[in-house]
This record gives C-alpha cells, sequence and structure tokens, in this order.
C-alpha cells in the first residue's frame, strides 16, 4: 500500500506531469511577437513584391532601421523584467551624439578618445538615474522623464553656446583613417556581397560593383547585444536577480538580492545602449544634431512590449525585443516602399501596442492557471 501511495503522490507531482509543445510555446514571452513578424513578413512579401523592399538594398535598409532600435530594446527589455523604466534614452541619443561630436570638433579630442567620452557621459548619467531611483523611492518614470527634459535641455543650451548651432556637420573627416571606427560604423560580410552579385543574384552598378556592399555593423550589435542580454538572463545568477527585483522586490531583497545594485547597473546598460545608438548614428550620417532620439525612448519601450515583456516587471525576454524591433523596423519601410502615408505607421505603432499588451495578460493569466 505503501509504495502505491508514494507512487501516487509522485504522479500528482506537477514536475513530473508531462507538457506539451503549445503548452511549453505559450509560456515563451516572445510568441506574440514571433508570429506578427511571420504576419508582417507575409503582409509586405505580398503587398510590396515588386516594390524593391525584398531586393538586397530592401532588407539591409529595413534591418539597419530595426537593428538602432533593437540595440535600445536588448537594453530595455533587462530594465523593464526588473521592474523600472528610462525615460531618457532618446534624450541620451541626442547629448551623447554631441558630446562625441564637440570632443572631436571643437576640443580637436582623437576620434577614439571622443567615442570613449561619449560612453564615459552616458554611464556617468545611467548611474545617477540609478541611484536616484534607489536612494529616494521615487519613481523611475518620474526621475527619467525628468532626465528626458533635462538632457534635451541641457544638449541643446550648451551646443549653442559652444557652437552658436544645434548641428555639427563634417565629423566624417574627422573619422577618417580612426582605428576605433570601423568597429561602430563600417559594412561587414563584403566578400559575401560580390560573389553574390558575381552569380547575378543582386543588383550592381554598371562597373560591376554590387549595389549594396554588406551589412552594417550596427547589425551584428543588435544580434550580439541580444543574445548577452538573453544568456545573462537565462544563464547567469545576474538574470535570476532580475526576475526577482522585477517580480519580488522585497521577498528579493530579504533573500540577498542586492537590488539596488542590480537597478543601478540596468539603468547604466540603457544610457550605454543609448550612446551606442548615437555613435553609429553619428559616425554613419557624419554630423550630430541635438534632436536625434526624439521619442525614441517610447518606440524602445513599445518594441520590448511588443516582444512579450510584461511593463509590471519579472516577466519577459530579450529576444522578444529583438522581434518587436524587427516588425517596427519592417513596418516602417514597407510603409515606405508602399507609398503609404508615413503617418499611418504612428497608427500601427499604437495599434500594435494595444494588441501586444492584452495578449501579453492573456499568457499570463493562462501561465498562472498552469502553475496553479
Amino acid at each position: 500500500g505503501a509504495p502505491a501511495e508514494r507512487l501516487g503522490v509522485a504522479a500528482a507531482d506537477e514536475r513530473l506531469v508531462k507538457t506539451s509543445l503549445l503548452q511549453k510555446l505559450m509560456r515563451r514571452p516572445e510568441l506574440g511577437a514571433v508570429g506578427g513578424t511571420i504576419l508582417v513578413f507575409a503582409f509586405f512579401g505580398v503587398v510590396a513584391d515588386d516594390t524593391g523592399m525584398w531586393s538586397a538594398r530592401g532588407i539591409v535598409s529595413f534591418l539597419e532601421v530595426s537593428a538602432q532600435l533593437g540595440i535600445l530594446a536588448a537594453a530595455m527589455s533587462l530594465l523593464i523584467i526588473a521592474g523600472e523604466f528610462d525615460l531618457s534614452v532618446g534624450s541620451m541619443i541626442g547629448a551623447a551624439g554631441m558630446v562625441l561630436a564637440i570632443c572631436a570638433s571643437e576640443l580637436g579630442w582623437p576620434m577614439w578618445v571622443s567615442i570613449i567620452a561619449a560612453f564615459a557621459f552616458a554611464l556617468s548619467v545611467g548611474c545617477l538615474n540609478g541611484l536616484l531611483v534607489v536612494k529616494t523611492g521615487v519613481p523611475s518614470f518620474v526621475v527619467t522623464l525628468a532626465g528626458l527634459f533635462v538632457l534635451r535641455g541641457a544638449t541643446i543650451g550648451t551646443t549653442r553656446l559652444i557652437t552658436n548651432r544645434t548641428q555639427i556637420p563634417g565629423l566624417r573627416d574627422l573619422a577618417e583613417g580612426d582605428w576605433l571606427v570601423p568597429i561602430f560604423s563600417s559594412d561587414v560580410f563584403q566578400f559575401a556581397f560580390v560573389w553574390m552579385a558575381e552569380q547575378g543574384w543582386i543588383l550592381t552598378y554598371r562597373s560591376g560593383r554590387p549595389e549594396v556592399v554588406g551589412v552594417p555593423v550596427e547589425v551584428l550589435w543588435w544580434l550580439g547585444l541580444t543574445a548577452l542580454a538573453t544568456w545573462i538572463l537565462l544563464r547567469t545568477g545576474f538574470g535570476n536577480w532580475i526576475f526577482a527585483t522585477g517580480g519580488a522586490k522585497e521577498a528579493a531583497r530579504n533573500l540577498g538580492v542586492p537590488v539596488d545594485r542590480v537597478k543601478i547597473i540596468l539603468f547604466m546598460g540603457t544610457s550605454g545602449a543609448a550612446a551606442l545608438f548615437a555613435v553609429v548614428q553619428v559616425l554613419d550620417t557624419g554630423s550630430a544634431d541635438t534632436l536625434r532620439g526624439l521619442l525614441k525612448e517610447f518606440e524602445a519601450i513599445i518594441a520590448v512590449v511588443v516582444g512579450g515583456t510584461l511593463l509590471a516587471g519579472g516577466y519577459g525576454s530579450a529576444i522578444g525585443g529583438m522581434f518587436g524591433a524587427l516588425i517596427f523596423g519592417t513596418v516602417s519601410l514597407g510603409i515606405f516602399f508602399t507609398g503609404v502615408d508615413t503617418d499611418w505607421f504612428k497608427a500601427f505603432v499604437g495599434i500594435a501596442l494595444l494588441i501586444a499588451v492584452l495578449f501579453n495578460n492573456y499568457i499570463r493569466r493562462r501561465v498562472t492557471q498552469v502553475r496553479q
């Protein structure tokens, strides 16, 4: 009798209950974003088939747009999973870009030193944001909203004071030959595009040079940062701390999780990602502008939410943020290629956010029911 009873108890143990593939998929935060990506690709595969969107140039274009937003989304995913927000990243893009430009053009510093200065500035501000949040208890929404205005206003005021204008051009010449620049502004896999041109798979100029010379390096940054964030979340103790901080902050603190330190590091991460965005953009365009990054903080948050991360914290994934960014990049370029009024993109953003939140709430209820 006793062995049978023990067997019955073991059989009832939820750890031994087989889980179907569908149930496993339903538990994945990025499920909705993956499905959304498939739908978006299928839609534009039909309506934009003959517009050039799916040519080598078109694909590289929407990947480039997706990559820049995806860099922000990778860092923002970790912060939101930890239960916090950073609304200052858009303004940080403009500020870090101007730090780089002023150091290089006005102070005469080498470009590599100017790049390091931009990152140092961003990490310092991120650390300050984190300290204000954990030491004052003021919600991060309020602290970083203030940072949004302070950074933007200070960037415009300081740049006008130093240069008497709000834009700094001519940075491409200053970047020429600098050893650090190719890490942030270059095209990779050029040999593959030359080979594809020789096979006649992609368009070429009359000289035989391929229309697209390579993949922008920011795409590698995007994929690399997403992989790093995913590894941190799923394979490290720090990732467990992030989930615990967002899921049950006080319980995590009682268990010895350094909640304050986790939050400060993650705020530095979002500011650092904004600086990376800024450096890439400044070096690619050869200029800096105080208004760069306008509203990017909201696009990054929406990409993360579309990717399955809960605004309440404690649940989500960086991979979902990657697919959220890919959806945005594909739709924004798809609308351009199909000739639709770009104002409709904003309508799409709002609808996508609402659907994502509703879907995420549904999945959370299903997961909760399964665990109970």
